[in-house]
């Protein structure tokens, strides 16, 4: 056999190391996406924040921050956003509730005068 030969276990070690390389990588974004997987299924307000942070701490802090985003993404957030859009019928009767209320200030005032 000559040194420019393969034989099948050449081509064998080889399969197995595109295959280990693979794996490694899959893994890889699997659990770098794991803290944003979790956020956004359980409806967190931050869940694009912990998805970003769970990319960035896998890849620049060996998982420090990783293990800090998936524990934020666990974490029950203390206030709830809720957004929605307000109508015009909506936003008429504020303006008529804060034109109510300043008249009842201003008719306490010259009252206490």
């Amino acid at each position: 056999m000559t040194d420019g030969e393969m034989i099948g276990i050449d081509y064998f070690a080889w399969l197995v190391l595109i295959v280990i390389i693979v794996a490694t990588v899959a893994v890889f974004v699997a659990l770098a996406q794991l803290p944003g997987q979790i956020a956004k299924k359980r409806g967190h307000p931050q869940a694009e924040a912990i998805n970003a942070a769970g990319w960035l701490g896998l890849l620049l802090t060996v998982g420090v921050v990783w293990a800090l985003a998936l524990i934020w993404a666990m974490a029950k957030p203390i206030l709830q956003y809720s957004h929605r859009e307000e109508s015009s019928e909506d936003v008429e009767a504020l303006k008529s509730q804060i034109i109510e209320l300043k008249a009842r200030i201003d008719a306490a005032q010259e009252g206490s005068q």
